[in-house]
């Protein structure tokens, strides 16, 4: 029922999807309805997404014009007065009304501050060209403001209108982009290409100047993704990739004009040089670019395209994608299209405008990552720093995973939605894993390894993938490479280079680890040895139960007992109240002073928080704590003040809604024999940590992890551990809600009594037949059906608290 084309010749990622009898306004439908009807595509979904949400309040998403996946996105760079910096970590503040440029490049919600790319920041400037824009070291000259009233987003398609009198208008294709500038009449047209202003800096930047043939074409080699992050002991202040771009105009120049540093040099035509990666005044001054010029008052139409490997595949790429007819309104028509046709991957049924509002625009962050990488002629650049063709079967190579975050939501999410895609993803990271050494990176910009954060991420995401259905890739050869990464020391084990932060070895002191049991913080080599440990328990269950679908019982065996290490950092007299995550030192003896507030040994948490990171084993960590009511105790003080109001962050002693290592905690009741307890904290964190509007997520979306927790919360599912496709239960948002999964089956979900007061799970059937687990096999995950929920306004406090219903640790 789908339209598949190759992603190296395509400008397209996702094509035609069935769909369901639901219409895009969430109008109810009959029960009778055929699960499967007619293929057709729901209409107007986009209308749902508002790419403003998050662009406030650290969600530190962009609003600008960009296809799923895309390789190209454009959106402005904002400014608060240092041309070295900006307003917000990937370009974009909505409480920054200015700015210097519309970037060809960025990441959904990274949280470094700058983040990454915002690659030739371009920018309309109708006045004289006076001094050079690198010396206007505070953005006062080379800069606009604007009003949000001036300001349209929407899928595929970003509106500007600048005080300074241009109107910008541009959509987006995969890899390139179609921009309308309407300049004020009598006043100079001039159009700055910013080459070396990537958002971290450059070493170098070219721009070449046609005008000949109306074109711009130039590149910049940078790179420094969360460069300033590390304490002392090394940073990503490197470069790792170049972008070229070519541009092409409608309109005859009237003038040309470069220049490098504080020198300006009207009539010129190239121009090399880059900014270096400091900021302030190390970095101030320091830069080049280039502007052609217009006849005052004209329309000019431009067209660019993008790529990681060359000049020429960057022509044939905007050439592919983009046909010489096409004008903002027609690639705006076939962006829209694309984006009705991917959010169909969820449908529902009834719900209030809000609420599909919000769902919708979660799902639009979700498939803003991973991005294409290669070429449409199948090429990319890789982690080695050379040419490479994609493998066979693939028709992706996928760039940037912000691992660490997205294991625990975003990962799962995709491989239940775009299981085709997700081996794709999981093929182009055995891919980069092959051009760094057989190192696979917890956190990859393009292809290239960071280091940042802490853990072995690659682990759960490919072993989840694989539960999940997911084949297109060298299972067996992923497996391999990833068991060895954690069962071999590598010499980056004992390096302190990067720590804290972006630590160099991935699996930091591993043969401690391996003869101890736990990561030793006085090791040095992790940003903390407790979250080092757990971080290498749920990875080695992940390869444990993936060694156990490919029949390797021996390295299966091995890895489920190094999957209980998180028991040899759990304190269980850290305090007179009980038991706690404490960092350890290689003596065995405690880290001291404690509390459980602390974060000394753990990574952007505290020890309340880790202590429940324990996913595939809640179980044992119920045990450890004293027994399934002691635990419940400790998670609902977790979740609530002592007054009974519910927290979303800023206690380090209780939930932080706003960061990755306890998002999966309001799911635990479910395994205690809570499960009432998880419908009412997973409703009250969907209701008040995810609105509408810029402030509309609870912190960094960290490439559309926290809007995949979001998706997930609404569907009233969730994963029960990041290795594994069982999904818990929880209460829907929706009526009715239909999951599609990319080539395979269809998960209807019903809940008719579904509003905001009705939080509770009265009873659940699957496929007809009474349910009472609370949560869902692989098999309903994998092969599809019809759950049905019915909800009510008071608990119900004997569905699922059976020790058989209650979800298994393996």
């Amino acid at each position: 029922m789908r339209r598949l084309v190759p992603l190296a010749a395509a400008s397209t990622l996702v094509l035609a999807v069935t769909s369901s009898a639901t219409s895009a306004a969430g109008a109810p439908v009959d029960p009778a309805t055929p699960l499967v009807s007619r293929p057709q595509v729901a209409k107007d979904l986009s209308r749902y997404v508002d790419p403003l949400v998050g662009t406030s309040n650290g969600g530190n998403t962009y609003p600008g014009a960009v296809r799923p996946f895309g390789m190209l996105s454009w959106s402005p760079t904002s400014t608060a007065g240092d041309q070295t910096s900006t307003a917000a970590s990937n370009g974009y503040s909505h409480d920054t009304t200015k700015l210097r440029g519309f970037s060809l490049t960025h990441v959904n919600g990274a949280g470094c501050h700058p983040g990454a790319m915002g690659d030739v920041p371009i920018f309309p400037h109708p006045a004289a060209m006076g001094i050079s824009p690198s010396a206007d070291t505070k953005d006062e000259v080379y800069a606009s403001t604007f009003s949000h009233a001036g300001e349209r987003a929407v899928p595929g398609r970003y509106t500007l209108a600048l005080d300074n009198g241009v109107r910008i208008d541009a959509a987006a294709t995969t890899r390139a982009a179609v921009t309308s500038l309407g300049f004020p009449a009598g006043k100079p047209a001039n159009l700055l290409f910013r080459t070396s202003n990537s958002l971290n800096g450059s070493e170098s930047a070219e721009i070449s100047i046609d005008p000949a043939t109306r074109t711009v074409t130039g590149s910049v080699l940078t790179g420094a993704f969360c460069g300033r992050r590390a304490t002392g002991n090394g940073s990503n202040k490197r470069s790792y990739y170049r972008l070229h771009f070519v541009a092409s105009f409608d309109r005859a120049f009237t003038g040309t004009g470069t220049w490098v540093n504080d020198r300006i040099r009207p009539g010129t035509r190239r121009a090399i040089g880059g900014e270096g990666y400091e900021t302030g005044a190390a970095r101030a001054g320091k830069g080049s670019g280039g502007w052609v010029s217009f006849a005052p008052g004209t329309t000019v139409g431009m067209k660019v395209g993008i790529s990681y490997t060359s000049l020429g595949a960057a022509r044939a790429n905007l050439a592919a994608e983009v046909a010489p007819r096409d004008t903002v309104a027609s690639v705006t028509r076939a962006a829209d299209q694309q984006w009705d046709e991917q959010l169909t991957r969820v449908q529902v049924a009834g719900g209030s405008t809000e609420s599909r509002t919000k769902l919708y625009t979660a799902l639009y962050h979700a498939f803003l990552e991973p991005n294409v990488v290669n070429d449409v002629a199948g090429t990319y650049w890789g982690a080695d720093q050379r040419v490479h063709r994609l493998s066979p079967g693939q028709r992706a190579q996928l760039g940037n995973f912000s691992g660490w975050d997205e294991y625990r939501a975003h990962t799962q999410l995709l491989a239940l939605l775009e299981p085709r895609l997700a081996g794709d993803f999981a093929q182009s990271l055995l891919n980069n894993s092959r051009h760094h050494g057989g190192v696979w990176d917890r956190w990859v910009h393009l292809t290239a390894w960071t280091h940042v954060m802490t853990g072995d991420p690659s682990a759960p995401t490919l072993a989840g993938f694989y539960s999940l259905g997911v084949r297109n890739f060298e299972t067996r050869a992923a497996f391999a490479s990833l068991y060895r990464q954690a069962t071999v020391p590598h010499a980056d084990g004992l390096s302190t280079y990067g720590c804290p932060g972006q630590c160099a070895g991935i699996r930091p002191d591993l043969a401690q680890y391996l003869a101890l049991g736990y990561v030793p913080q006085d090791g040095g080599h992790s940003w903390g040895g407790a979250a080092e440990t757990l971080e290498d328990s749920v990875a080695d269950y992940a390869l444990a139960d993936w060694a156990a679908r490919l029949g390797r019982t021996s390295e299966a065996d091995a890895m489920r007992r190094r999957a209980s290490s998180w028991k040899n950092t759990f304190n269980p007299v850290a305090t007179p109240d009980g038991g706690y995550q404490q960092a350890r030192n290689a003596d065995g003896s405690w880290v001291q002073p404690f509390t459980p507030a602390s974060d000394k040994g753990f990574a952007q948490g505290s020890s309340a928080t880790y202590t429940w990171m324990v996913p595939h084993d809640v179980s044992g960590l119920s045990r450890a704590m004293g027994g399934d009511a002691r635990a419940i105790s400790r998670l609902d003080a977790f979740f609530r003040k002592p007054d009974g109001s519910w927290v979303t962050g800023g206690d380090p002693l209780r939930y932080d809604a706003t960061n990755e290592p306890g998002i999966h905690t309001p799911w635990l009741y479910n395994a205690l024999g809570a499960p009432w307890k998880t419908q009412e904290a997973v409703r009250a964190m969907e209701r008040l940590a995810y609105t509408t509007g810029p402030k509309g997520l609870p912190g960094n979306d960290d490439l559309g992890t926290m809007s995949s927790w979001y998706v997930f919360a609404a569907l009233g599912i969730y994963p029960q551990n990041p290795a594994r496709a069982e999904m818990l239960l929880s209460s829907p948002v929706f009526p009715r809600a239909w999951i599609r999964r990319d080539g395979g089956a269809t998960i209807r979900i019903d809940a008719p009594a579904a509003s905001p007061d009705h939080v509770y799970i009265d009873r659940v059937r699957v496929n007809g037949r009474p349910w009472t687990r609370s949560w869902l096999t692989e098999g309903v995950v994998n092969d599809g059906g019809v759950v049905r929920i019915d909800l009510r306004r008071t608990p119900n406090t004997r569905w699922a608290t059976m020790p058989g219903d209650r979800p298994v640790d393996r």
